[in-house]
């Protein structure tokens, strides 16, 4: 078959192919545009979930009569005019594509006045025998300031397309979606959506902070708002704003998750890894986060021209941006404890009021996480002013069984600990055994007494308040200003050991053990290249890589705490990880498993019995431990039950 040029019918249609995939992408497509038309009001009706008609009526700018049959041409936008524009583009649509494209499959309308002008206009392709579109000169009408653009009887023309539809209900689920999506990274603008005779949605412009906080309600349920975090940092040239759900309140899909990137939803790995990275260690087995986010950088900075439907877009830098998402959500979590209210702004660096340069951001988030224990002299007023770390020392004075109940609680984190030389135990428990020094500190930690203030009414009542009970060995019952907290114990006390383990060994540093013999690793010349690039890396992590050849590695020393694990497919997980992301945490994440399964067997168990002071340690310590709203399962440690509440069980007042 000879070459030759395709007619521009057929042109147009294959473009659609790319854009209009279904009639959500052709509101997605119009709202855009209605967006950057300047609008404040948009008006969407549809009937038959989009299929038989697409009607968005704005009060934009409008267009010019001259420029109406322009606008249904390929390439013609009014938004862009040299390269210099493309780089630094801050529009939705830019690429000229999408009306012609939706013309050559449906049946359109345009409708526009500009504000100078009295007279609306209108104007309809209409598709000739051969395919090819023909247009008619605009027609005078009655038309207010803006645009309507109508859309009817979508791939009328292409059967084939048509087929590949799913239901009316389905495709009007997918197009109220992307009305939601749009909807929630624009809440100046006034949205309302129609289905038929039904009025699904109708949002009023936001301008406050309280009206964004409503319209994220009515889009992601009042559940969300109830337990989620607002946050608004900036450091280095990024700009990170918006909602993100607490551990407590995840989903099965990830079907609850909105990012934007300068106003425009997108999908990216770069972006979902670094989410999921800093949920790692609270969020339960299996379940997912939920969150609307809103990045803003310089436009030059990201390529959003990356595909046609503009779904996706390309970081100039992107370990940057991973490394900014990740420090500052894994922060952000972190520093939810039970005496900040979940509606405040959680406290992050530099209390996201000030600009930052990239080294102080970092100088910052190495702080930040150093700050896992608050010291005693430190509590704020109100606070039992003393806190207990060994809970099972307290049973000194309760009896003459409290020498075994200790032993019993500690017993967990001494079995755990095998000092260097001693012969492996059988138990399938095993735990590699760690440096002298992080042993000792454990043990310090372990073993130390502090006395609790015995007067609990010298102040203000503490978040968690004062435990009165104990209930069925498993839950402790406190009172505080709001009501009745209720805690389980094992949970919280295993999130304390957990974060204090962690603590210890940053501080111990990572302990590397040579390996007998050597193992070799057959890997590409890129896993290479990669292993040399980032070998000191490796080494900050207990590893050691030596390169025998393009394509093969030897690993000559791993971290104590991973002697026993797959120590090659570890290194190949690390590789490709640094190869997509440039930084990896699988490699901590294996010791913090390990670590955690430590901090289980070192934490009261059910059916413990502690004493009113042992209890109220507790409770403080859980009130200065990051995370520790979860336990390293993800599962929630404490819950709050207000005097309404509980007077609305028993009817009281009705």
């Amino acid at each position: 078959m000879s070459i030759k040029q395709l007619p521009p019918h057929l042109v147009n249609q294959i473009a659609a192919g790319e854009v209009v995939e279904r009639p959500a992408s052709v509101v997605k497509e119009l709202l855009e545009n209605s967006i950057d038309a300047g609008s404040k009001r948009i008006e969407i009706d549809i009937e038959q979930g989009g299929l038989k008609r697409i009607r968005i009526r704005d009060d934009g700018k409008g267009i010019p009569k001259e420029e109406l049959a322009l606008a249904l041409s390929r390439h013609a936008t009014s938004k862009i005019a040299s390269l210099d524009d493309l780089e630094h583009v801050a529009s939705l649509g830019f690429r000229g594509e999408a009306l012609p494209s939706i013309a050559s499959v449906s049946r359109m309308t345009i409708s526009s006045r500009t504000e100078d002008n009295e007279q609306g206009w209108t104007v309809s392709p209409q598709h000739r025998d051969d395919g090819a579109e023909a247009f008619d000169d605009p027609e005078p009408t009655a038309h207010a300031k803006g645009t309507t653009i109508e859309v009817r009887d979508l791939f009328y023309n292409v059967p084939a397309r048509r087929k590949f539809l799913k239901t009316e209900n389905t495709e009007f689920k997918h197009l109220q979606e992307v009305v939601k999506k749009i909807s929630l990274s624009n809440f100046q603008i006034g949205i309302t959506l129609r289905h038929g005779q039904r009025n699904l949605l109708t949002l009023q412009p936001a301008l406050e902070r309280v009206g964004a906080d409503r319209r994220v309600s009515e889009i992601c349920g009042p559940a969300f708002m109830e337990q989620s975090l607002y946050l608004d940092y900036e450091a280095a040239g990024l700009k990170l704003w918006g909602w993100v759900g607490l551990p407590t309140f995840s989903r099965s899909q990830a079907d609850l998750q909105y990012f934007y990137v300068n106003g425009r939803i997108i999908k990216d790995r770069v972006v979902t890894h670094a989410v999921r990275q800093a949920y790692s260690d609270v969020l339960f087995h299996g379940r997912h986060p939920a969150y609307a986010l809103f990045l803003e950088l310089a436009p030059e900075k990201v390529d959003v021209n990356a595909h046609p439907t503009k779904h996706e877009v390309r970081f100039r830098d992107a370990r940057l941006v991973h490394d900014f998402l990740y420090r500052t959500l894994h922060q952000a979590l972190a520093d939810v404890r039970p005496n900040e209210a979940a509606e405040s702004a959680p406290a992050i660096p530099n209390n996201g009021t000030e600009k930052m340069s990239m080294a102080e951001y970092n100088r910052e988030a190495i702080r930040s996480q150093q700050r896992l224990n608050i010291p005693v002299n430190n509590i704020q007023p109100g606070q039992v002013a003393e806190q207990m770390a060994a809970y099972q020392r307290m049973h000194d004075s309760a009896g003459d069984n409290s020498q075994n109940n200790a032993e019993n609680v500690t017993s967990g984190l001494n079995t755990g600990f095998i000092p260097s030389g001693s012969p492996r135990s059988s138990s399938s428990n095993y735990t590699p055994p760690l440096s002298d020094k992080f042993s000792e500190k454990l043990s310090t930690h372990v073993t130390s007494s502090m006395p609790v203030s015995e007067n609990q009414n010298t102040g203000e009542v503490p978040p968690l308040g004062f435990a009165v009970a104990q209930l069925h060995g498993i839950y402790i019952l406190a009172e505080n200003a709001e009501g009745l907290v209720v805690v389980d114990m094992h949970a919280a006390h295993e999130r304390i050991t957990y974060e204090y383990l962690k603590k210890s060994m940053a501080e111990d540093n990572v302990r590397s053990q040579p390996m007998l013999v050597p193992s070799s690793l057959s890997v590409s010349k890129k896993e290479g290249d990669c292993a040399e690039e980032f070998a000191e890396t490796f080494e900050q992590l207990g590893f050691e890589l030596n390169r025998l050849a393009p394509e093969k590695l030897a690993i000559r020393a791993v971290p104590s705490l991973l002697k026993d694990s797959n120590v090659e497919q570890l290194v190949r997980d690390v590789l490709s990880d640094l190869l997509e992301h440039g930084s990896s945490e699988r490699i901590q994440q294996e010791m913090n498993e390990i670590l955690s399964t430590m901090a289980c067997h070192g934490s009261v168990r059910a059916n413990h019995r502690l004493t009113i002071p042992e209890m109220n340690a507790l409770l403080r310590d859980m009130e200065r431990t990051e995370r520790s709203g979860q336990c390293n399962h993800g599962r929630p440690t404490w819950t709050q039950m207000s005097v309404d509440q509980l007077d609305k069980l028993f009817m009281r007042g009705q």
